[in-house]
């Protein structure tokens, strides 16, 4: 695919989650039936890896369950099989050159998140992943959640948070020591004609923006804001033209960009907290506003 940065892989985890009404879990892996042809595959964990070392990327991940984030006696189920398929996943790994990261799971239960990051941390993985976050769950058990794990998982890994990409949510999350995130928020909201500003989401299908010839942000400095405005990105939305889907999604990734650089250069400068405080404060103002 001619990208030269670094590569982050799924093992289907989450896939296996979403398609829940088509799919079978079982102790040694999952059986799954095709959304495009109704033929049924087996995913476990030594063919998650093995997929995931054919395409080469530089971190990949055990295969685990995503349960849903409230019923403890099942997910008490699903984290039995997490873990098992944790140790199945490291013993099946050939390459040394590839990050495998462990995932914790365990609902927005603190006791089963607790056991499962000290579980997961026991077996040695580069790094820790926390999965079943941000599918369901309130922002008040998310903050428990995260304020567990931090407690546990080891200070010298890298930890990962998945699916989580709110500018509130990353900040609130590298509070608690999390240092990589994965969301599709923003290529999301740009299907959905949507731009992420300084000042605050705005929708493009708004007549405010008809005749409005600023680009998104005039703070940013990304390719779409400096060669396209509001009012020809929303004619492109209302035509129905893909290429405002792309735009949009340009920008968004690079405004989140932006944000976790300003979170790394205020935690080298050591005034994190101090920037964290602000970033609230004015997210406070621009929704009153």
């Amino acid at each position: 695919m001619n990208w030269h940065g670094p590569i982050l892989t799924d093992s289907g985890g989450f896939q296996v989650f979403s398609q829940a009404t088509s799919r079978r879990v079982d102790i040694d892996g999952v059986t799954i039936k095709s959304h495009i042809d109704g033929t049924m595959h087996r995913l476990t964990p030594e063919k998650a890896i093995a997929i995931q070392e054919n395409l080469g990327a530089d971190i990949i991940m055990a295969l685990d369950e995503c349960a849903p984030p409230h019923g403890r006696e099942y997910i008490e189920q699903a984290l039995l099989r997490t873990h098992t398929w944790a140790e199945r996943c490291l013993a099946a790994r050939t390459r040394q050159d590839q990050a495998l990261f462990g995932i914790v799971q365990g609902g927005v239960y603190p006791d089963l998140r607790a056991s499962s990051a000290e579980y997961i941390a026991s077996l040695g993985f580069p790094g820790i992943a926390i999965g079943g976050l941000s599918v369901g769950e309130s922002k008040a058990e998310m903050q428990v959640v995260l304020e567990v794990v931090d407690r546990i998982l080891p200070r010298d890994k890298p930890r990962y948070l998945m699916g989580v990409g709110t500018p509130e949510d990353l900040i609130n999350a590298v509070k608690h020591g999390i240092d990589i995130f994965d969301c599709v928020l923003p290529t999301r909201l740009a299907r959905h004609n949507a731009a992420m500003t300084w000042q605050g989401r705005i929708n493009l299908t708004n007549a405010a923006f008809t005749r409005d010839a600023s680009p998104l942000d005039p703070t940013c400095d990304c390719y779409t804001c400096r060669n396209f405005s509001r009012a020809y990105l929303r004619h492109l939305v209302l035509a129905k033209e893909m290429l405002s889907a792309t735009l949009l999604s340009i920008h968004n990734l690079h405004i989140l960009i932006r944000l976790v650089r300003k979170i790394r250069q205020s935690i080298l400068a050591g005034k994190f907290e101090e920037f964290a405080a602000k970033f609230f404060t004015e997210s406070q103002v621009r929704r009153k506003t």
